[in-house]
């Protein structure tokens, strides 16, 4: 094996590459592939087979993904805890996430990322000629067949029966009969390692990511040449003004709703939301976001304790401003417009799949996969769709930090918001 040894201990070429930070191998394999693709041009299709491999692998993991996380989460929360503080916390997530899509619409819809650039594609994917109407949409998220639904690979079904099966599990291991509760803990530990299974491998296909990245990205320079790099600044920009706009108006509105500082907030959590910027996993970050919450904000831990880890879980509004842009920006580069009806398709597919979207770096490329799948578009090699899919790749990791960092904040607001109205906030963190 090649390897670049030496005196200072060096681990060769392997070691170095798994040494680097996901996001620098990413950013650097972004603009290998476009510096490739314009310097080679159509001869850099060579390399077209080891991004289709990603793709495919992205496209292999997505229904277990939700499915698993999803019926983790629900049957996570304790039908005993879903009292006062249960009820207003997944109120305020639910809302919150369901803004936060509409906010990542509005942007998308006012600065329209990706129009006029219309990507070639050998056959690619199209939208629904005669989208369904919101009624037969929301009658269709009931499943007649739940395997069928999950061999097809239909999300919005997925998403219900998960819900309906974690929330059933949950119940079964809060009864008081043993053999029931038995039962239920025994279902939850199976779908607990599977979706605990389907984060390692996850992982290890991010692993993979930035070589498959650099051949995509590789692939759309060298058939688009250089014009595609303004609309990719655009979507970027667009979903950070869209990150901001909710952190300002949404939470600033949220907070000062129940008399609090939205300034005294956010300089009291900054600990917390760089922790998420920097790492990029709402997991990872919280430990420290329970010690912040505590020291900081004055959050008594009877709340937070409840609250910061089911928000882990549940709450993605960064994840769902992301999705809503993304999904206009793919449509767009395949030059069709997402109608009415199929935007609040978005909003509630993106909204329901907040709750399976896990707290792990990455994991909101894949639920994008879900979303898109939603509104009728399909992504798959040599298609349109797929070479848009690879441009929003090369800069997921950057997007992937604000995102986390808003879900982070989200989830210290609803906790501080939760903490008032329980009367278990402790004011004199606050002077």
């Amino acid at each position: 094996m090649l390897c670049l040894s030496g005196s200072n201990g060096s681990k060769g070429l392997l070691g170095f590459y798994f040494g680097t930070s996901l996001v620098a191998r990413i950013l650097v394999a972004t603009a290998l592939g476009a510096a490739v693709g314009l310097a080679l041009g159509p001869q850099a299709a060579a390399v077209k087979p080891l991004g289709d491999l990603l793709l495919r692998l992205l496209r292999m993991i997505v229904v277990p993904v939700v499915f698993f996380s999803l019926v983790v989460g629900a049957s996570s929360v304790s039908p005993s805890r879903l009292g006062s503080v249960g009820i207003k916390l997944i109120a305020y997530y639910t809302i919150t996430t369901a803004l936060a899509v509409t906010v990542g619409l509005l942007f998308a819809n006012l600065l329209k990322p990706g129009l006029g650039l219309v990507l070639e594609g050998t056959g690619g994917a199209t939208l629904s000629a005669t989208p369904p109407s919101l009624v037969e949409t929301l009658l269709n998220v009931v499943p007649t067949n739940p395997v069928e639904a999950l061999a097809g690979g239909n999300m919005l079904q997925i998403i219900f029966f998960a819900l309906l099966l974690g929330i059933g599990i949950s119940t079964l291991s809060e009864s008081q009969d043993p053999r029931l509760s038995s039962a239920g803990q025994a279902v939850f530990k199976v779908c607990e390692g599977g979706a605990e299974a389907m984060y390692k491998i996850t992982k290890w296909i991010m692993e993979y990511a930035p070589i498959g990245v650099f051949a995509l990205i590789a692939t759309v320079f060298s058939q688009q040449g250089s014009k595609v790099a303004g609309p990719l600044a655009m979507a970027l920009g667009t979903v950070y003004l869209a990150f901001g706009a909710h952190m300002v108006v949404i939470y600033g509105a949220a907070l000062k709703a129940f008399g609090l500082s939205p300034l005294g907030f956010f300089r009291r959590a900054r600990e917390a939301m760089i922790t998420a910027f920097v790492t990029r996993s709402s997991s990872a970050t919280l430990p420290v976001t329970m010690e912040v919450s505590e020291e900081m904000l004055g959050v008594s831990k009877g709340i937070f304790s409840f609250t910061l880890p089911l928000g882990a879980t549940i709450n993605m509004d960064g994840t769902a401003i992301y999705q809503g842009v993304c999904v206009m920006f793919v449509a767009n580069c395949m030059g069709q417009a997402l109608s009415l009806s199929q935007q609040l398709t978005v909003i509630l597919t993106a909204t329901l799949a907040s709750i399976g979207t896990a707290g792990v770096p990455g994991a909101g490329a894949i639920m994008l996969l879900m979303v898109l799948n939603s509104v009728g578009i399909s992504v798959s090699e040599g298609t349109a769709a797929a070479a848009a899919y690879a441009m929003i790749l090369g800069i997921d990791s950057i997007m992937d930090m604000g995102r986390t960092l808003l879900n982070v904040t989200g989830d210290m607001v609803g906790t501080v918001v939760v903490a008032k109205g329980e009367g278990e906030l402790d004011g004199s963190k606050w002077d």
